[in-house]
């Protein structure tokens, strides 16, 4: 296992009234899936105030595990359920920088 984490960043622009039940689907997957996923760590989701969209914030001990979660058709399967309320773009990569008080 990696010390340093590989962060998966998913932004998804929610469809207008849709943001909480977009929550209420990505907590229940994190929950009954990702969680259960080999090389997962941790997940944390972030919530707009507008009501417009959520952020994902993953960290994974690997690429390679990130791209066995991208393609396992439990996944896969959950994929159109986002997309029906919300549109979303993804950045893999890794921490350059922890500026802290």
């Amino acid at each position: 296992m990696s010390e340093k984490p590989v962060i998966l960043v998913n932004h998804l622009t929610v469809d207008p009234g849709k943001q909480d039940a977009l929550i209420a689907l990505l907590c229940e997957n994190t929950q009954t899936l990702i969680r259960t996923l080999p090389g997962w760590r941790t997940t944390r989701l972030i919530a707009a105030a507008d009501g417009a969209g959520v952020v994902i914030y993953s960290e994974w001990e690997t690429p390679a595990a990130v791209a066995a979660m991208r393609d396992d058709p439990r996944m896969k399967a959950y994929f159109p359920k986002i997309a029906a309320l919300a549109r979303f773009n993804s950045l893999l990569g890794s921490e350059v920088a922890n500026i802290t008080p």
